[in-house]
């Protein structure tokens, strides 16, 4: 929601940057712009060895680069932004499996669209085999608390992370992030139905920041409170 003037060698070119417009530029290029209005956005900086990773887990090796694009609409984009607005406004709250999880999404989508070369479909099948499925879930529920990270799980299947996320979201009907956030619920029904442990302490031993943390999640997917629940259970 903002104006802003940028300045070449020999020209100036001005540009309104509406909702849902998107910049990619080459930071380590000279920059000289006049900005007029406030506005609110979400910065992603890449390196190039970032990039490179980020295109080989896409498949799509030899991208190096993103093409230019200048307050351009991009709905996908902006909304995959926007969807991790709640883990930077709440660091202690946010699951490392989702941000991770997010930011492959973001990269994925970037190196697709705006890489300059046309996706290959893969010969490998979309989905994940029995003792992968297995080893994935067994890492998985080992640590529901989110001290793993889907690359480390990846890399114990010999899976490139992007191809992971999909092959596991084919597998499951859900995303890896999605699928331990059930484990944990399930795990804190268990706790809530078998025993009086107080809530913030079933909050903590199911990998949540807090008891307001859990409660929000819980009520999120089970559609009442913790509190609630046992009681009517």
């Amino acid at each position: 929601g903002h104006t802003r003037r940028i300045f070449h060698e020999h020209r100036a070119e001005a540009h309104d940057f509406t909702e849902n417009s998107i910049y990619i530029r080459d930071l380590s290029d000279a920059y000289k712009a006049d900005l007029g209005g406030p506005f609110d956005f979400v910065l992603f900086e890449i390196s190039p060895a970032s990039l490179g990773k980020i295109a080989d887990d896409a498949e799509m090796p030899g991208v190096t680069s993103l093409s230019v694009e200048t307050a351009s609409k991009d709905i996908v984009l902006a909304n995959l932004a926007r969807a991790l607005i709640p883990a930077l406004e709440k660091p202690d709250e946010a699951n490392a499996l989702f941000v991770e999880q997010m930011t492959t999404a973001i990269g994925t989508y970037l190196v697709q669209r705006y890489g300059g070369r046309p996706t290959v479909a893969s010969d490998r099948s979309g989905s994940l085999s029995r003792t992968h499925e297995d080893l994935a879930k067994s890492l998985l529920l080992e640590n529901l608390d989110g001290n793993v990270s889907i690359s480390e799980v990846a890399q114990m299947c010999n899976l490139s992370r992007g191809y992971f996320i999909r092959a596991f979201r084919e597998t499951t009907g859900m995303t890896p992030y999605q699928w331990v956030l059930r484990e944990r619920i399930d795990r804190a029904r268990d706790l809530l139905r078998t025993s009086k442990t107080p809530l913030a302490e079933v909050a903590i031993a199911c990998g949540f920041a807090d008891q307001s943390h859990f409660t929000r999640v819980f009520a999120g997917i089970v559609g009442t409170t913790p509190g609630n629940w046992r009681r009517n259970t």
